[in-house]
């Protein structure tokens, strides 16, 4: 099983792509995440948000590998404890189809996209800068699998 993170925005400042980076390497012998960043929609004065989202969601859903399990990152989808999410990977696993996680843009996902999810994961009440979420992401999926793998990086 691989993963791909499709994310809208690019040229993330260097201390998350750093972070990133680590985690995803970390995360390679148990379950390999490569990122692909996609253009953001126009945005600005006079600019549609509307067709801005559309044309993000064009560009996301394009970027899905075939037959992937999507997970959407919402802040209205299921929020997981690091055991959950060690359980969803699980479960994930047993599938046996990809996985991919998709970080939209400024205002969230497209309406096409929110069809297309399999299904939605909240990282919290809290809203954070969608650069950030790719680190916290990464991070999270190696504690989940550090959990299965009886690893000791995570100490309840």
């Amino acid at each position: 099983m691989k993963a791909r993170l499709v994310a809208v925005g690019e040229r993330a400042p260097a201390w998350v792509a750093e972070g990133f980076g680590e985690y995803r390497k970390r995360l390679s012998h148990w379950l390999p995440l490569d990122l692909l960043e996609v253009a953001p929609g126009v945005r600005g004065k006079g600019r549609d948000v509307a067709r801005a989202m559309q044309d993000e969601g064009a560009r996301v859903l394009a970027a899905l590998p075939k037959n992937a399990h999507v997970v959407v990152l919402d802040g209205g989808g299921t929020m997981h404890s690091s055991e959950q999410l060690a359980q969803r990977l699980e479960h994930w696993r047993g599938q046996g189809c990809d996985l991919a996680f998709l970080i939209g843009g400024p205002e969230g996902h497209a309406p096409e996209v929110l069809v297309r999810a399999d299904e939605r994961w909240s990282l919290g009440p809290l809203t954070l800068p969608h650069m950030l979420v790719r680190l916290v992401l990464a991070e999270q999926l190696y504690r989940a699998a550090a959990l299965l793998a009886n690893h000791p990086y995570h100490r309840a």
